[in-house]
């Protein structure tokens, strides 16, 4: 679509204004303009006719808060700032019982119009659940599907990352301001997303770090712009199940991998699938539920050749002593009556395929090889 990227800020001025308030929730701003039918233009040249509550909410304005908004929007290239009334802010966030007035984002404004998936999950996170993550966010930005996610360690990360290395692009849903990075070590890939096609978003005004109650609130939007939610990996007490629920109360669908029953972080998984979360272990199952059909990929002979002889690899008896959970050296040696020097000479042709990982402590076999 052929939009305005950012409208002139004579428009924007009198929402960022209404949103600077810290004070007071979206939910109270919007009962104000419905009760008076007023603009927030209007709401803020009207003096005389307004209630003494009303009055008052309007003296939390911060115009410190609204001068670093349009501070930092003027400081970089690719920086937008998405009112309520903007025809980029998204219509699935209007459901929101107290939506955003006012977004920050940099970057690709285009993606908010897209199809989006949640992908969330633990942030110390195995290195299988990792793996399924990239893959899963591979797959659907493939095709054409938008993978949202919280910009956290761990799945988070993982999906941002498989996203952006396909054709669609990730947006990263920030519980900071926009001119801040939590965790800091995620700098790199937040730059990514910035740079290369994604983009990200947040409701929270620059220099703002990262609070406690600010996560929730980043949780939310995550579950309201997305058709459904998928989690990966996740304990039963977690922001991740937050998530979920909050996804499944505005009537989106909830997708969840299953795990190991041993494993603490397949616990949330198993219980939203008891909860009546749809089972997926290939991202087929998500792009059925939302209507999406994935692209058929044709093979040249030489990539056909290629698949055979992996499935070919991965149908004999030393990939197959290769668990998904991480397998000791000594136990691979002894399932094949093999020394451990040579179990690992053998192992390392499945790891340049990309069959099986060396992770601390033994070896993994990856996911849907």
């Amino acid at each position: 679509m052929n939009l305005q990227l950012t409208p002139p800020d004579s428009m924007q001025l009198p929402w960022v204004k209404l949103a600077s308030a810290q004070r007071v929730s979206p939910k109270s701003w919007l009962e104000v303009l419905e009760r008076y039918q007023l603009s927030p233009h209007e709401l803020l040249k009207e003096n005389t006719a307004l209630c003494e509550k009303t009055k008052a909410l309007i003296g939390q304005i911060s115009q410190p808060y609204v001068d670093a908004a349009f501070k930092w929007k003027e400081a970089g290239q690719n920086r937008h700032i998405i009112t309520l009334d903007s025809p980029f802010y998204p219509a699935l966030l209007k459901q929101l019982d107290s939506p955003p007035l006012v977004l920050f984002a940099t970057g690709n404004l285009e993606l908010l119009g897209q199809k989006q998936i949640a992908v969330v999950g633990s942030r110390r996170a195995s290195h299988q659940g990792r793996r399924i993550a990239n893959d899963f966010s591979l797959s659907l930005s493939n095709n054409g599907v938008v993978v949202t996610s919280g910009l956290a360690m761990g799945i988070d990360s993982a999906a941002h990352q498989g996203a952006m290395a396909g054709s669609t692009g990730t947006i990263a849903v920030m519980g900071t301001g926009p001119d801040k990075v939590y965790p800091a070590k995620n700098i790199k890939i937040l730059n990514d997303i910035n740079h290369n096609g994604g983009l990200s978003i947040t409701e929270f005004f620059p220099g703002l770090g990262p609070k406690p109650w600010h996560f929730p609130r980043r949780n939310r939007i995550i579950a309201a712009l997305s058709l459904g939610t998928l989690v990966v990996e996740a304990k039963i007490k977690s922001g991740t199940l937050i998530t979920a629920n909050l996804a499944a109360d505005l009537g989106r669908e909830v997708f969840a991998v299953p795990g190991n029953i041993f494993h603490a972080y397949s616990e949330g998984c198993h219980w939203l699938i008891q909860q009546g979360a749809k089972l997926v272990t290939t991202s087929n199952d998500i792009l059925e539920e939302i209507e999406v059909y994935p692209e058929q990929i044709s093979l040249g002979i030489d990539e056909q050749d290629e698949k055979s002889a992996a499935n070919s690899l991965a149908t004999d008896k030393l990939l197959a002593s290769v668990d998904y959970d991480i397998t000791a050296i000594d136990v691979i040696a002894q399932r094949n009556a093999l020394s451990v020097s040579q179990a690992m000479a053998s192992l390392l042709e499945y790891e340049l395929r990309g069959l099986v990982a060396a992770v601390p402590g033994g070896y993994v076999k990856l996911r849907g090889k």
